[in-house]
């Protein structure tokens, strides 16, 4: 997933034994050199990411695209889908793509150093993750990213030794393509005569729900895994072509690309002065939340109807995003000189070291408590309920992932990816 694999970009030397490959091939990096900012990071984004998962886990596809078509929506509930849309949605998806594309990068320079296949063994580690993602997305939850990741990881790594002005360039580029095409889907929608403009609308609520009503989405998810197909697979496929052909990519893809050159100018590795993360945080994090805000703003003066919200109103928060993501990034980088070992950097970097199994893991919770095959509250539980759903599912994932990175070197599927990748088993236990 976003686990780079690769070692310390300070500290990681060929004369390192500890980076050194196993004398019968290439093997990864040991757990030990890491750069513990990049970590925390992945952690801090990883648990972000669940705030806006929530929705999709536990309410029908509609109640992501517009909140005002399911469920209550006033006072806590309003409440509840406020924070999570100015703090939350879109922002740590960024930050995790960010990483992903740190990643690639991280990776690929670690095996360069060690005189090993680097873009052999990124293209072989990318299959296993589309691999896994396929099972996720089609066997367990329609939201899955993984195969999204994949695809795209598939393509950009041809640009990882751009300088990272070029890299960042293309990455804005790219991040625009969405954009723009859903500002003119938005200004044609104007054109079109009043019930022209119904029947889009209907149509595309439909297409987003993979054809089947809000009701009928309940009744499914609410049934057994089989009964589940029949919602899941339309919809995963849909993501998976057309979704990746004319969104995912552009989006996903540019803010990998930004990423690298994040890493590259040692912005995301923390590497840049103190002073510098402070003008950060307070510049881009201040214009991404006001222009965030603006957005919520101009919902409201749409009267929230569906297509201007999702094709209009949405450009704010699209932009907003990347730039309070950059905040953030520059928060958690203050954090981490602030209080590197202290408790709450130890807590996000465990759980950003076991990203891949702790995103998994976020899904066998939340579909146990939600589906029919487990406790059936899927369209249950308001806004802020779901919200209380999180921070229990946080409270499972923090310390089990601090527990376990006490006894082992790698998260479980973190293990078997590495073990793939390399077509060797890897050691896990701390004392193997």
């Amino acid at each position: 997933m976003t686990d780079e694999d690769g070692g310390s970009a300070s500290t990681a030397t060929p004369d390192d034994p500890g980076t050194m490959s196993a004398p019968d091939g290439p093997g990864p990096t040991a757990p030990t050199d890491r750069i513990v900012a990049l970590d925390a990071l992945r952690g801090f984004a990883l648990l972000g990411i669940l705030v806006i998962n929530i929705w999709l886990f536990g309410m029908p596809a509609v109640a992501s695209i517009n909140p005002v078509l399911y469920g209550n929506f006033t006072g806590a509930d309003y409440l509840a889908w406020l924070v999570s849309h100015v703090f939350f949605e879109q922002k740590f998806v960024t930050l995790f793509t960010f990483m992903f594309g740190a990643g690639i990068v991280l990776f690929l320079e670690s095996k360069d150093r060690k005189d090993q296949p680097g873009r052999r063994l990124h293209l072989a580690r990318t299959f296993w993750l589309l691999v896994i993602g396929l099972g996720h997305a089609y066997l367990l939850w329609y939201g899955d990213i993984l195969v999204l990741y994949a695809l795209s990881g598939f393509l950009v790594v041809w640009v990882w030794r751009w300088q990272p002005a070029r890299q960042f360039v293309l990455g804005i580029a790219m991040f625009a393509i969405p954009s723009l095409l859903y500002l003119l889907a938005g200004l044609g929608y104007f054109t079109l005569p009043e019930d022209g403009r119904a029947e889009l609308e209907a149509e595309l609520l439909a297409s987003f729900g993979g054809g089947f009503s809000p009701e009928r989405e309940i009744e499914i998810y609410r049934s057994g895994w089989v009964d589940q197909l029949a919602h899941r697979v339309p919809v995963v496929f849909e993501f998976h072509t057309l979704g990746f052909l004319f969104e995912a990519f552009w989006m996903l893809g540019g803010l990998m690309i930004i990423g690298m050159a994040l890493y590259k100018w040692d912005i995301i590795t923390n590497g840049r002065s103190t002073r510098f993360y402070r003008r950060v945080f307070a510049g881009f994090g201040g214009a991404g939340l006001a222009l965030v805000l603006v957005g919520v703003w101009v919902r409201e003066a749409l009267a929230w109807e569906t297509l201007p919200v999702i094709t209009l109103a949405f450009q704010f928060n699209y932009w907003g995003s990347l730039l309070l993501a950059i905040g953030y990034l520059a928060g958690i980088m203050l954090l981490c000189r602030r209080v590197r070992d202290g408790v709450v950097v130890r807590a996000l970097s465990a759980v950003g070291r076991t990203a891949f199994s702790n995103y998994l893991l976020q899904t066998v919770l939340a579909t146990t408590i939600f589906y029919g095959h487990g406790l059936g509250l899927f369209g249950q539980l308001s806004r802020a309920e779901l919200l209380g759903v999180v921070v229990l599912i946080w409270a499972i994932q923090i310390p089990l992932s601090v527990w376990w990175l006490g006894r082992f070197r790698f998260g479980p599927v973190e293990w078997v990816w590495r073990t793939l990748t390399y077509r060797r088993r890897q050691p896990m236990r701390l004392d193997d």
